[in-house]
């Protein structure tokens, strides 16, 4: 286990002890989303786009349309945040002040680089879709040239990062235990669903295994 050390931008100013800045706990809460939140700053105002993430070794990616104005904006390396969060539970105390929400949450700060290479490109997207269906991206039908030039992928290495995490029951004034109020957790997971077929799925053609083994945590 690695730490990143604290930095002006990282470090917890409250509730510290939820924090963790070693690279399992960044790593483990990165890996369990799929979503993730990238804020950076156009013509002089704020702008957060929502985008699918993913991690290797110590740098996160994501990717775009070559035309996105985020993915041009980031790519010529101006600096941005990245977040991801999990939303576990509710937190129900006996008073309003010390409810709660049980949660995970990953912060990065750094700037962006584009892959230009169209072999490392390609072998990035396929770990991006192996991460989540295993043995899927060598069923698929190759990727065309214009397909690559059309998609920009970008990555930004972890070093300038944090987690926040809650997790357990609430946690009251002690003379508050005693009173006759209903109180504890109301745990929030992501269900996963029956596959649905393409309307024009050809005859045959059954659900792939990896499908039945895909749960985000």
């Amino acid at each position: 286990m690695t730490s990143n050390p604290p930095t002006a931008r990282t470090r917890l100013r409250r509730l510290h002890e939820r924090g963790r800045h070693d690279s399992d706990s960044i790593h483990a809460v990165l890996d369990a989303g799929l979503l993730c939140h990238i804020g950076y700053v156009v013509d002089g105002g704020p702008v957060v786009t929502p985008t699918l993430h993913w991690r290797e070794g110590e740098r996160v990616y994501w990717h775009g349309s070559a035309a996105s104005r985020m993915v041009r904006h980031l790519a010529e390396g101006h600096p941005l945040c990245l977040t991801v969060s999990h939303f576990d539970g509710m937190v129900m105390a006996r008073s309003a002040f010390h409810h709660s929400v049980n949660y995970r949450s990953a912060m990065l700060f750094g700037t962006a680089r584009a892959i230009t290479d169209p072999e490392a490109k390609t072998r990035h997207l396929k770990a991006f879709m192996e991460r989540w269906f295993p043995g899927r991206w060598d069923e698929l039908r190759s990727i065309h040239a214009q397909e690559l030039k059309a998609t920009t992928v970008l990555s930004m290495a972890i070093d300038e990062a944090s987690t926040k995490m809650r997790a357990g029951p609430p946690k009251d004034d002690e003379e508050d235990y005693a009173l006759p109020i209903w109180a504890g957790v109301l745990p929030l997971n992501t269900v996963v669903g029956e596959p649905e077929p393409c309307p024009r799925l050809a005859e045959g053609v059954a659900a792939p295994a990896y499908l039945r083994a895909f749960a985000p945590k």
